[in-house]
Order: structure tokens, then C-alpha cells, then sequence
């Protein structure tokens, strides 16, 4: 006689690699406020919003400030620097050819 296993009713089971990898595939976006209240006087108001996702689904999303962030960016923080070097060269090109004396306010340029 053989015997065969009931049959299953519930739903399928996930193991926690396949929920993540749902997760960052899709992107999830928890979202919520923190309301801090003193006698009907609003102290303080934080608004969270989280967006977890890979960063390829990011990408997809419009979302990519990390690469030009200097503090996250190895890449960016080099681009920085070049420009602000090449700032710095024309400043000093300009006042080597007279054209900017020391009297002359140090952010010229808006900094």
C-alpha cells in the first residue's frame, strides 16, 4: 500500500532570500510621520520616508544621488576635488596675470 501525502491547502512558503530578493527586485516604500504635540502646540514634526530597493530598481526609479554624493562616491569626492582645483588654477592664473589683486574679495566666484 502506498501512501501519499495530503495535499496542502495553505499558502506557499518563502524562505527569507526569496522575500529580499523580491523586495530589492520590486523596491518597497515605508513611509510615516512623527508628530510631537505639547498641549495642541506642534513641537516637533519628522517625516520618514524609507525606500528600500537594489540599486538597479533605484536607478530605474530616478534614483541615484549616492554617486553624486562626495561622502558616498569615491568617484564624486575625485570630480570634487578636480573642480575645485581647476577653481583654484584659474584664480591663480588671473591673479599671476594681474587681472585679480589680493585686495580682491577670496569667493569671486559666488563661494
Amino acid at each position: 500500500m502506498l501512501c501519499t501525502p495530503p495535499p496542502t491547502t495553505g499558502p506557499p512558503t518563502s524562505d527569507l532570500a526569496e522575500i529580499l530578493e523580491r523586495v530589492l527586485d520590486k523596491g518597497i516604500v515605508i513611509a510615516g510621520d512623527i508628530k510631537i504635540d505639547l498641549l495642541d502646540i506642534e513641537l516637533l514634526t519628522i517625516r520618514l520616508r524609507l525606500f528600500v530597493a537594489s540599486v538597479d530598481t533605484a536607478r530605474k526609479a530616478g534614483i541615484d544621488w549616492w554617486e553624486t554624493d562626495p561622502a558616498l562616491s569615491s568617484r564624486a569626492r575625485r570630480d570634487a576635488l578636480a573642480e575645485e582645483n581647476a577653481r583654484l588654477r584659474e584664480r591663480l592664473d588671473a591673479f599671476e596675470s594681474g587681472e585679480l589683486t589680493a585686495a580682491a574679495p577670496a569667493g569671486g566666484d559666488g563661494a
